[in-house]
């Protein structure tokens, strides 16, 4: 395993840390959460809790304003971008907030809200270190390569419309997406400290009206590796009783080894049946088809 790569799931692995909840959550959903699920047409996100979050949530609930107001500062001042508070969910020593971007970069992502339990006082807001800047770059990367992400989208939403399969809500990835480029379909994770697409990155942050055509000289080809950059496919089966289907976890691989015209990067691919657990926001289960490091579709 590359380096570059061992930091992109150290970086999930932080992400889920910073949530509250690991990303398969088995403990979770074999614990007291095992039984708390929805369909996922269903699912909006508003179940989801973090661990020892109870009495922080109330608190965040009656100082919702302040907290919004604060993360929104938060993201402009740091990195000039606007964002919409969509979730205030507490965690144990605060809230985790929930947000989108409303620019052209498009990206969901997450804050924390250190707060005074006690004092029932909002402190200040920070992030696990450079989950943040991972997420934008996602975006930058998608915007970068608007036509290859077009194509992908396009062939997904054949792919929903020609069998049994959905997305997940847009609602759902609004209150508690907040990780990156992502659409009911597929999500995108780049690594923060990427040599390929920091200069990008840099180069907006100094001047967020850069146009497109600037920022895409600035993308490094010869520092890119398609391995570090994970996009995800993940879909439900439409019916409540239906179990995934394997034919089309294995036309979905077929299909990708053989596109050309799709983003490089590295592709995996779940298809679960028609449930999500509401509490942890995870299709995941024992019946799941998922295809994964190491044995992932890389397209260079």
């Amino acid at each position: 395993m590359k380096t570059k790569y061992k930091k992109s799931i150290s970086r999930i692995i932080g992400l889920s840390l910073l949530l509250g909840a690991c990303l398969h959550k088995e403990g979770e959903t074999n614990g007291p959460y095992k039984d708390t699920y929805v369909r996922v047409q269903e699912y909006d996100g508003d179940g989801y809790v973090l661990r020892g979050g109870e009495e922080a949530d109330k608190i965040a609930e009656e100082k919702s304003e302040e907290v919004k107001e604060a993360v929104k500062d938060f993201f402009m001042k740091t990195y000039k971008a606007d964002v919409n508070v969509h979730n205030i969910v507490g965690n144990v020593d605060g809230a985790t907030v929930f947000v989108e971007s409303t620019g052209p970069v498009h990206f969901y992502s997450s804050a924390i809200v250190a707060m005074d339990l006690s004092e029932k006082r909002v402190w200040d807001v920070t992030s696990l270190d450079g989950d943040i800047e991972g997420d934008i770059q996602g975006g930058l990367y998608r915007l970068l390569f608007k036509k290859e992400f077009q194509e992908l989208e396009q062939y997904l939403s054949e792919i929903v419309s020609a069998n049994a399969v959905v997305g997940k809500t847009e609602k759902s990835l609004q209150n508690v997406g907040g990780s990156g480029y992502m659409t009911p379909y597929y999500y995108l994770s780049v690594p923060p400290d990427d040599e390929a697409i920091l200069p990008v990155y840099e180069a907006y942050l100094h001047d967020p009206e850069i146009p497109v055509s600037g920022l895409k000289q600035l993308f490094s080809i010869e520092e890119f590796s398609a391995e570090d950059y994970n996009i995800t496919i993940q879909l439900f089966m439409e019916k409540e009783q239906a179990e995934p289907d394997k034919a089309l976890f294995n036309q979905i691989q077929k299909d990708l080894k053989e596109m050309d015209s799709i983003p490089k990067g590295n592709y995996s691919i779940i298809i679960n049946d028609n449930l999500i657990n509401e509490k942890v926001d995870d299709g995941i289960k024992d019946n799941s088809l998922e295809l994964s490091f190491p044995d992932s579709i890389v397209k260079e």
